[in-house]
């Protein structure tokens, strides 16, 4: 370990954005956010497709004011230290495509890369399938890239206005959770009626998306430059999420270890791994895990928004075709999709080439 460069492989702020990412994660659940889901990209896109009125499950409706602040966070720091650019690039419906399958996949594990970390942060032991399931996606993924496999490159747009698109649905998102208009549904019990108050959680936004914007954070991207290049950059940024939210829950007496029992989980083994490995192979084609697609979307590249929609409209695809799991299990439907999801990811892979 001579040669290893601890400060350029562990950088302080990479690391430190995590263990902050994972301390707010651990407080909001404490102040009423589901159990051990403080944050989650999947989760909370769901719930707000839900308050839309996308899919009527009425258990997993609300307008999550973390995502809002994300976006808005992320969305000032890129105008701060000029990195705002709209921008776009190619294959814009297998980015949609793509961006639905990778939530039909976390829905059915029933959390994103980002809970997956806070889920094994609580105790839930079913997170360590999904943990296997992400690498293995991940790590397809990665042998497709290693054959050329791309979507195409992003170019600058001439407008410039994708860059005000989020951050204007953001501020709009804030306005309708504060006013309660009568036509956005808001769930009466269920996860969706679970929330920490509005401004903790628009401010816990502002926080995550500011350092997810700094530092670059991406649960899949992680993963994918240790299984590439043997780095351990961006994968310390996990490292610091897990050791966050692991000692928050500790101190909260939050912490439960086992497999029954968790919050908001279940104990299917193949399907949580095989949901994961969905997103994980997913992940890997869009260049992003779902936080890091918000946060991009949130700069003004418009193919991130374009995976982020297509992740909101799959959110409500699941629970309008009983495809999401249930603490209970999944579906046939839900297993199917899965599934077909693979299939079609690896087939998007092998047929995206770099011809050039």
């Amino acid at each position: 370990m001579k040669n290893f460069n601890w400060k350029a492989e562990f950088p302080p702020l990479v690391v430190g954005a995590g263990v902050v990412f994972g301390v707010i994660a651990a407080l909001l659940a404490k102040m009423g956010n589901p159990g051990n889901m403080g944050v989650c990209m999947a989760c909370f896109e769901r719930d707000i497709a839900g308050a839309l009125g996308l899919h009527r499950a009425a258990p997993v409706q609300y307008l999550r004011p973390e995502i809002f602040g994300i976006v808005l966070g992320a969305a000032l720091a890129g105008l701060a230290w000029k990195e705002t650019s709209s921008k776009s690039g190619s294959s814009p419906a297998v980015r949609f495509v793509l961006g639905a399958f990778m939530m039909i996949g976390a829905l059915v594990f029933l959390g994103c890369p980002t809970r997956m970390v806070l889920r094994l942060g609580g105790g839930d032991a079913n997170a360590l399938l999904g943990i296997a399931g992400f690498v293995t996606g991940i790590a397809a993924g990665a042998f497709l890239l290693r054959r050329q496999a791309t979507l195409g490159r992003a170019y600058k747009e001439g407008p410039g206005l994708s860059s005000l698109v989020m951050p204007l649905l953001a501020l709009g998102g804030i306005a309708l959770v504060i006013t309660k208009p009568s036509f956005i549904f808001f769930s009466e019990k269920g996860p969706g009626a679970m929330y920490a108050p509005v401004l903790a959680s628009i401010v816990g936004g502002l926080v995550i998306g500011v350092l997810g914007q700094r530092s670059r954070l991406c649960f899949a991207g992680g993963i994918r430059d240790l299984v590439l290049f043997r780095s351990f950059h961006l994968f310390s940024g996990l490292v610091g999420v897990f050791i966050g939210v692991f000692v928050m829950n500790i101190c909260l007496g939050r912490f439960t270890a086992g497999f029954a029992g968790q919050p908001a989980a279940h104990s299917a083994h193949i399907w949580n791994f095989a949901g994961m490995a969905l997103v994980g192979l997913a992940a890997v084609l869009l260049g992003g895990c779902p936080f890091r697609q918000l946060v991009l979307a949130a700069q003004g590249n418009g193919d991130s928004i374009v995976a982020v929609m297509g992740m909101l409209v799959g959110g409500a695809f699941a629970h309008n075709f009983k495809l999401a799991a249930t603490p209970k299990g999944v579906s046939g439907g839900g297993q199917i999709a899965v599934i077909a999801g693979l299939a079609i990811c690896l087939l998007i892979g092998l047929l995206a080439r770099d011809r050039e």
